[in-house]
């Protein structure tokens, strides 16, 4: 990561980190590590076709997952993804 890029928003309702990557870093990101402290760390991956391909077998075959697991996962909205960044918010 290039910390001098690095930021954090936070608000009442919300929170927003952005990410750098440091120079010399190239491709896109698979997947991020967010929690409280290190033993709670939950991972999420960022949008790709492979991703993509991945969650919706999983979705789409109701006997391996219930609608209540479905709806306590937070909704990671991707805002902007280029080759050196990428923006998410997270709900």
């Amino acid at each position: 990561l290039a910390s001098p890029e690095t930021s954090v928003s936070v608000s009442a309702h919300n929170a927003a980190v952005g990410l750098a990557k440091a120079p010399g870093s190239t491709g896109l990101w698979e997947k991020f590590c967010f929690g409280l402290d290190a033993s709670a760390l939950q991972e999420r991956s960022f949008v790709s076709e492979e991703n993509v391909d991945g969650f919706l077998g999983t979705v789409l075959c109701p006997s391996l997952c219930s609608q209540s697991a479905l709806e306590s996962q937070p909704l990671i909205e991707v805002l902007d993804v280029t080759e050196d960044r990428i923006q998410i918010r997270l709900k």
